[in-house]
């Protein structure tokens, strides 16, 4: 249902496009004077009145269409995306060690800019 909604959404776009720009523009009288020809092709009256209903119509579904899509987006989710994800226990300090305790492991953080320096030597006796 939703794939097809989508389609027509797609076809009532492109429609709109060419349907707005086959209109004429409000300053096209003045292009008639100065040689240009006049647009006759749907009458006399031009294509003021069938354009404009048109328009209208494809307006309308766009908005149905567009409030459509976006209920049906909603509906869709099924979930969080944390969900299912198992937690990583945090670390723990040997214990030989003694000083400051296990940082937790960095889930998803960015790895550092810089590595650690190495630990410098003892400076050689003279």
């Amino acid at each position: 249902m939703v794939t097809v909604v989508v389609v027509i959404h797609i076809i009532v776009c492109i429609s709109i496009c060419i349907i707005v720009l086959m209109q004429r523009g409000k300053g096209a009288e003045v292009g008639a004077v100065f040689g240009g020809s006049s647009q006759t092709v749907f009458g006399a009256s031009g294509a003021g009145g069938a354009l404009v209903k048109i328009t209208a119509i494809l307006a309308a579904t766009f908005f149905l269409t567009s409030i459509f899509l976006a209920y049906t987006s909603t509906r869709r989710v099924t979930g969080s995306i944390f969900e299912g994800r198992v937690p990583v226990p945090a670390r723990s300090a040997p214990a030989g060690k003694t000083g400051s305790p296990a940082a937790p492991p960095l889930t998803g953080a960015p790895a550092a800019a810089h590595p650690p320096a190495p630990a410098s030597a003892p400076a050689p006796a003279k």
